[in-house]
């Protein structure tokens, strides 16, 4: 009869391809709007910073005024379609990503009881929320501004723009999903890391993705994000060059070995190939026989005698 640890394991080989797949497409959909974003807004005009003070400086009201912000707007308006595209490529890589991020945590629970129940769920909490709010954005700002396009072109209109209900709406919603995902993010990579499930270096790297998901600091592109989700699929896979961790293989939590206890068994096994070369034994049986004898005389020509001799003769003196 199975037990529960090898039926979890069994479910885990079936799910790993998928997961895998999951968190592939994730970074390549997440990379692509991305690319997407900036390619559509390269070339965005932008209103002149001197003329808008201008602006201030005259007389009379200024929401009445014709807006500077109207050429962004027209610009915005022509690539509508693509910045639909673009965002909704980013939404299903945030759905992936909480996917892939899921499979890690229950595999992690498994194995390590400290994980909360409740941060089994903010993986796809996070991912949903964020996906929505991706998607929630673009809907808002067309219409504010083709509703701006459509009516007097004013400075008081185009506050209007990004003020509707819808706008707020998104806001608020991407706010609660960066902060369910990045959260999701930190507890898992660490306790996943502490199982064994993931090397040291994911396990750090996932966890400043998370501070990355709410916290967006460098490039505007998500590199890292995106290289720690195709460096997981490839663990998952079993391709990374390190192999599969091996709390994967046995359902159990196996500490990862520290920097010194990785460069010992280097220093370990570099030693014993050495000492095949030569046609020796290990050196943990060499050793012995060398600490049996002890050099007399100090120089090349000196002999060899028992050390149990050189304590006799130590007493005797």
């Amino acid at each position: 009869m199975a037990t529960e640890t090898e039926e979890h394991l069994a479910w885990e080989a079936r799910q790993r391809p998928r997961a895998a797949i999951a968190a592939a497409l994730a970074g390549v959909l997440t990379l692509t709007g991305g690319i997407g974003v900036g390619a559509l807004f390269r070339d965005v005009p932008r209103a002149e910073y001197l003329d808008a003070l201008g602006r201030v400086t005259q007389p009379g009201p200024v929401g009445s005024t014709p807006s500077l912000r109207t050429p962004l707007f027209e610009y915005y308006d022509d690539r509508i379609a693509g910045l639909f595209a673009t965002s909704l490529a980013t939404a299903l890589g945030l759905a992936g990503m909480g996917l892939a991020l899921y499979f890690l945590a229950l595999a992690t629970r498994a194995r390590r009881a400290e994980l909360p129940k409740w941060a089994l769920y903010l993986p796809l909490a996070g991912g949903a929320l964020s996906a929505l709010a991706t998607i929630m954005r673009p809907i808002a700002t067309s219409l504010g501004v083709r509703d701006f396009l459509d009516g007097p072109h004013t400075v008081d209109a185009a506050q209007d723009v990004f003020s509707s209900g819808l706008g707020t709406a998104a806001g608020l919603v991407g706010l609660f999903g960066s902060l369910f995902l990045g959260l999701a993010f930190v507890l898992v990579a660490l306790n996943a890391m502490r199982a064994g499930l993931l090397t040291r270096f994911m396990g750090i790297l996932g966890i400043i993705v998370g501070v990355l998901v709410v916290i967006p600091l460098g490039s505007p592109l998500p590199i890292v994000q995106c290289f720690w989700l195709f460096a997981f699929s490839l663990l998952l896979l079993g391709r990374l060059p390190t192999g599969v961790p091996r709390a994967w293989e046995t359902g159990q939590a196996h500490a990862w070995p520290s920097s010194s206890e990785v460069r010992a068994e280097r220093r370990r096994a570099m030693e014993e190939r050495q000492q095949q070369r030569r046609g020796g034994p290990p050196p943990e049986e060499a050793a012995p026989a060398e600490e049996e004898t002890v050099g007399v005389g100090g120089g090349e020509g000196g002999m060899a005698h028992p050390s149990s001799k050189k304590r006799k003769r130590k007493r005797r003196s």
